[in-house]
């Protein structure tokens, strides 16, 4: 119990590795969506460039 109270630090030390977690989860969840958008629009692209030949 006490490594995870970490000499009265443990609230400061753990909120801040829940808080990095918090953000870098946000960040891939952003980077998969913005990338399915992506390819999304690629495939709309190409199909409207075959349906005009």
């Amino acid at each position: 119990m006490e490594a995870l109270e970490m000499g009265k630090y443990g609230a400061y030390v753990w909120s801040c590795f829940g808080l990095t977690f918090a953000v870098l989860a946000i960040c891939v969840m952003q980077a998969r969506s913005r990338h399915r958008k992506v390819l999304q629009e690629i495939r709309s692209r190409i199909q409207m460039m075959e349906s005009e030949q």
